[in-house]
């Protein structure tokens, strides 16, 4: 998603635009593998939010208001608030509230006043004359630098303490060059900032998961052969080695992690590096998103489906919508990730959920070539009350996994070891950008049974692999009513294995 007029960024431009060509037939395979847009439609239709031909909306931040209307941040720096989304048939309002910003990649609101993360800081917007206009900026935290146009910076929602966090890209995929790129920044209530955590890449979003912990959202690229959402700590460091020239500046953060040898695996330099944090879910390259954004959770207590608690996360590149779930073993955090919605119209950058429980995406085209035909939009995806048969969640136990489903499972294929197809792979942990699946296994399913109710199944393996993703293919199941999985494939991350009780 980066953009310039330099001359070596249209050549990236191009490598990327190439190298998106050369995916196609992996396009092809996401397509027949998440099954098809066509089913997906039966479920999850998506209606286009209409936005006025003398608007430009390139949404990066949403926050839904007290008063149901939602505000959006643009990356031209602009925050709308916006009326009528949730209608049947949209035609919504959009009243100008503020500009003059930079690239809004997050948006707060408390006390009448939105809280702004953009590139060079984090800034309090207000309208003291109450006349929808915002005339008052305020600068709460410009603790980090900001001198070039890939040094983004990604702001959370409130926690329950009143801080607000900022991820900050580097300088490019390599460097940080201004003071905490790289790092995850905490400002709390009273304006003072602190580094939380070092190592970041080029994040896509920061927030929190089902269980309320503090994730962000991770770039495929060095040190990071794939996309992941990556689970943030004091003191943590996120894997990228870049940005520990900082440290001297930030005590709080303790000593300077240990620099990690590439070529390595990641489950083997979390035991060098005492600070490093292992990807909590890993998104396979292409087949599972190829640059991974905002995320938000469904909180909707049913509206929009069966998928209450699970974290819904965007993609830009393949303008694409999917699930993930995540659970702490042994003190970390790991899970698995599934496809959801294709066929979303530009690239996405953020996700929230309106006051009537639909699921709101924004984005654009603008910097890299997406999948999705149009520079800009606002879609909404609506649950149309249909449950489709799907894999809810994985989650890893002692000898295998317990996988959770939205209908009863026949008991004929529901008990076959046959019916599950399980593989498995790991990354290099390098200093490359990106990297391949390697160290490929097939796991033996030694035992599948399904619950007297139908909706979960037991599966036994002959071995669990720490660091490896598992990777899912259960297209032979069929539901107690014949139906097919609308999706057929999840993988999950394992990175700690459960004690037997």
């Amino acid at each position: 998603m980066n953009y310039s007029n330099s001359y070596s960024c249209k050549l990236l431009w191009l490598l990327a635009a190439w190298t998106l060509s050369l995916s196609t037939a992996k396009a092809e395979e996401v397509g027949s593998r998440w099954g098809t847009e066509e089913r997906e439609r039966e479920y999850y239709p998506i209606v286009n939010i209409p936005i006025p031909q003398n608007l430009v909306i390139e949404a990066g931040a949403f926050c839904v208001l007290p008063d149901g209307r939602v505000a959006v941040g643009t990356r031209h720096g602009e925050i709308y608030l916006v009326s009528g989304i949730d209608k049947k048939r949209p035609t919504p309002t959009y009243h100008l509230y503020a500009t003059g910003l930079d690239e809004i990649f997050g948006l707060a609101y408390k006390d009448g006043a939105f809280y702004v993360t953009q590139s060079c800081e984090l800034t309090k917007v207000t309208d003291t004359k109450k006349n929808g206009k915002a005339d008052r900026f305020e600068t709460i935290s410009d603790a980090w630098g900001y001198a070039n146009y890939h040094e983004y910076a990604f702001g959370s929602k409130f926690d329950e303490k009143g801080n607000l966090h900022v991820a900050l890209g580097l300088s490019n995929s390599y460097d940080s060059f201004a003071l905490f790129r790289g790092f995850i920044m905490k400002v709390t209530p009273d304006g003072k900032t602190q580094a939380l955590a070092s190592g970041l890449r080029s994040p896509g979003g920061i927030g929190y998961n089902e269980h309320g912990a503090l994730f962000y959202v991770e770039s495929q690229g060095p040190w990071n052969c794939s996309c992941s959402l990556r689970a943030v700590t004091p003191g943590s460091f996120q894997g990228h080695p870049a940005s520990s020239n900082w440290y001297k500046y930030a005590p709080e953060m303790g000593q300077v992690p240990t620099m990690p040898k590439s070529g390595s695996r990641i489950v083997i330099e979390k035991e060098r590096v005492k600070q490093l944090v292992p990807y909590a879910v890993i998104f396979p390259y292409i087949r599972m998103g190829r640059s991974i954004t905002g995320f938000v959770v469904d909180r909707t207590k049913g509206k929009f489906g069966p998928f209450e608690d699970q974290i819904f996360v965007g993609d830009y590149t393949l303008s694409i919508i999917m699930r993930a779930t995540t659970e702490q073993v042994n003190g970390v955090w790991q899970g698995a990730c599934y496809p959801f919605r294709e066929g979303l119209s530009t690239g996405i950058l953020n996700l929230t959920f309106t006051p009537e429980g639909n699921l709101l995406s924004g984005g654009t085209n603008r910097g890299w070539p997406v999948r999705g035909i149009k520079p800009f939009a606002l879609e909404r995806l609506e649950w149309n009350g249909k449950i489709p048969f799907e894999i809810i969640r994985i989650n890893i136990e002692p000898n295998g996994f317990k996988i959770a489903f939205t209908k009863p499972v026949d008991a004929a294929t529901g008990n076959d070891p046959k019916s599950y197809q399980i593989s498995t792979f790991t990354h290099p942990y390098h200093g490359g950008y990106g990297g391949p699946e390697i160290e490929q296994t097939t796991p033996i399913v030694k035992t599948a049974k399904i619950s007297e109710d139908g909706m979960s199944a037991t599966l036994v393996l002959d071995k669990l692999i720490r660091g490896h993703v598992y990777d899912f293919d259960l297209g032979k199941l069929r539901a107690r009513d014949k139906d097919t999985l609308l999706h057929r494939k999840a993988y999950y991350t394992v990175n700690e294995v459960p004690a037997a009780k």
